[in-house]
């Protein structure tokens, strides 16, 4: 009987020459039409692959390139006792790194400004100490190719009055308007003028830390309605200054903290800038109704000099708006001209806020419609939270085929560092 060997499967054998090729894939000579099954169904795969493999080629941009398209994104963990990364911080980047990541950008980190962190157990990015353990960090991670940023962050008004951990407990939150971004009342005294340029130049120093530690870049954390939010969202920013307003006028303390941030870093070290629509409690909140009022927002960053920006949606195959398709990092890309990162619920069924609010577990989800869209050019970079926080190697499974060895991401994943 004559074996057919359909194309793309080889025929193995044991050291005994018993064939070890799987039944399915032994047949008596077939028809023509059999023949033409089997080609079409290897073509099939063959795209598949070739259109998954967009997501592990490099990229390049005018001043950051990264092995792979996939960016693991800023994810709170808790772990840094007294504002310290320790060595399992370091253990747990590089362990992403190793396996098809392309770039990290790390954990929210903090600038010195005495009310910016909301917890001790978040790390913190300036000090001896703190900076010290970030050099670990990027030393683990550049024992790979894999680049990485960290984020810097001050949560504003979003830090409690009191509560276990908190640093300086003595210290009120501060804002653009002191509203409390839950309840939406003045729970605070505005930021004085003197307070915003000492929170300007916090992050500035911190840049250049960054810079000088040997990060490739630097993630500024404008999103989930957190302190620079907070002066772009119109709820949590009733100033009448110059740091108020309108949307443009609203995007004045940003800009600031670019330019800032460009002045400390010079002209060639990445900028990569995030926000959000949404915030955090507020998921229908919007910033831009309109293409036109997005472009308007954008202008201002854009010009004080973000090189990237990171577009934090919840669910990245949403529109952004009515009667196109693009999420928020599309238009964002369309409008700027520069790169962008796409986010939300990559690789899995369901947002995020299921792991806080009681919701189902995540389920995974194919990634062939993310690849697609990243093919057709509609963003650049896509960042993979949920499910490379549950399995380091997510995105190799995903690359070589291996989806059902990937551990789903469930509540407890949060509370550990794997």
């Amino acid at each position: 009987m004559i074996q057919f060997q359909p194309p793309g499967i080889r025929d193995e054998r044991d050291k005994t020459g018993k064939c070890l090729t799987p039944v399915r894939f032994r047949f008596p000579c077939p028809a023509a039409s059999e023949i033409t099954f089997f080609t079409f169904m290897n073509a099939q795969d063959e795209l598949k692959i070739r259109d998954m493999e967009i997501l592990f080629q490099p990229f390049h941009s005018r001043k950051l390139s990264t092995p792979t398209h996939i960016v693991l994104p800023a994810m709170t963990r808790g772990f840094s006792p007294n504002g310290v990364p320790t060595d399992q911080v370091a253990a747990y980047y590089k362990r992403r790194a190793r396996h098809e990541v392309g770039l990290i950008i790390t954990e929210g980190t903090f600038i010195d400004e005495p009310s910016a962190s909301p917890s001790s157990n978040y790390p913190n990015f300036f000090g001896g100490a703190s900076l010290r353990g970030w050099k670990k960090v990027l030393e683990a991670v550049h024992t790979t190719d894999c680049k990485i940023a960290p984020q810097l962050w001050h949560v504003g008004m979003a830090r409690p009055f009191k509560g276990e951990n908190l640093p300086n407990p003595e210290l009120p939150p501060i804002g653009p308007s002191g509203i409390d971004v839950n309840t939406l009342e003045q729970t605070a005294e505005p930021m004085s003028i003197a307070k915003i340029e000492e929170v300007i130049n916090a992050f500035a120093r911190a840049a250049a830390d960054a810079k000088r530690l040997g990060f490739d870049g630097v993630e500024l954390h404008g999103a989930h309605g957190y302190l620079i939010d907070q002066f772009f969202w119109k709820e949590t920013n009733r100033r009448t200054d110059e740091y108020g307003g309108d949307l443009v006028g609203r995007t004045r303390f940003a800009s600031r903290i670019i330019h800032a941030v460009r002045k400390a870093v010079g002209s060639q070290f990445p900028i990569i800038f995030r926000f959000s629509q949404w915030k955090t409690g507020h998921y229908n909140a919007k910033l831009a109704y309109t293409p036109m009022e997005l472009e308007a927002f954008l202008a201002p960053l854009t010009d004080a000099g973000v090189d990237i920006f990171d577009c934090s949606t919840r669910r990245f195959w949403e529109p952004e708006f009515e009667g196109s398709r693009l999420n928020l990092a599309g238009w964002t890309r369309k409008l700027t001209g520069k790169p962008t990162i796409s986010v939300g619920s990559v690789g899995l069924k369901g947002d995020f806020t299921n792991a806080f609010d009681g919701g189902p577990e995540a389920e995974a989800a194919s990634v062939e419609p993310l690849a697609e869209r990243l093919k057709a050019g509609e963003f650049d970079l896509i960042a993979v939270g949920r499910a490379l926080l549950a399995d380091a190697e997510w995105a190799e499974k995903i690359r070589h085929a291996r989806e059902k060895d990937i551990h789903l991401f469930t509540k407890e994943d949060l509370k550990t560092l794997k």
